[in-house]
């Protein structure tokens, strides 16, 4: 594991930062990361992506996304809890690395089309699910650190498959994830270690506690029951 561990050191004097009101987050004191693969999870504002964020700049990545040399603004809008972040790293360094914001990454796109113009293919020709695999397939080349926000935005059913089979491949390649998602297919991962934020401090738990896991399942098989009584 390229980071083994993240350490919360939260200021002893009472401050209003925002993320201090998050309840999992103001909970939790470490996070240990001991699979090849990590998924955060959680309802809309419980965290997650917010954490996401800071472990990647507290790690030197762009807040707006890319790879470590990337480093482009078009607007600061990240949180300072980067700053209360001490990542336990492991001797051995990554070879590659990515943070993935699927809400900046056609930003990050039209850098890309800025620096390489007329050397390689602009991601803007190519639909944002297209784009955003033909990145992961051609670009992410393993040995590598790639944090992901929930880069199933972008992906149909199908696609999410694909993507599956390329975070396979990279963990092969001795690669590390950390992903914020919603998606139950890529919470699948086998022997993925699954965080979760809806609870009073950030916990581990199974893909079968999963909330993306158990409402999936749920309303496929009720459907007939579940819209006749969300929209009678």
């Amino acid at each position: 594991m390229y980071i083994k561990e993240v350490l919360f050191r939260w200021p002893k004097e009472e401050s209003c930062t925002y993320y201090e009101e998050i309840e999992a987050l103001k909970n939790t004191d470490q996070l240990v990361l001991n699979d090849s693969v990590t998924f955060f999870v959680g309802e809309n504002g419980a965290g997650k992506s917010t954490l996401l964020e800071a472990i990647a700049i507290a790690y030197g990545f762009n807040p707006e996304g890319g790879s470590l040399d990337h480093n482009f603004s078009s607007r600061n809008t990240h949180s300072s809890l980067y700053k209360q972040l001490l990542l336990s790293k492991s001797f051995q360094h990554a070879k590659d690395g990515f943070f993935l914001r699927a809400e900046s990454f056609y930003n990050f796109a039209t850098e890309i089309d800025d620096i390489y113009e007329g050397i390689i293919p602009s991601l803007h020709e190519e639909s944002h699910g297209e784009s955003f695999l033909s990145m992961v397939q051609d670009r992410f080349g393993g040995k590598g650190l790639y944090i992901l926000d929930e880069p199933e935005a972008a992906l149909s059913p199908q696609r999410q498959l694909t993507l599956l089979c390329e975070i396979n491949r990279l963990v092969k390649s001795k690669s590390q994830f950390i992903i914020a998602t919603h998606s139950p297919i890529l919470l699948a991962f086998p022997d993925a270690l699954i965080y979760s934020f809806d609870g009073s401090s950030v916990l581990p738990i199974s893909y079968e506690e999963t909330e993306a896991y158990q409402i999936t399942k749920l309303f496929i098989e009720n459907k007939d029951y579940f819209l006749g009584k969300l929209l009678d």
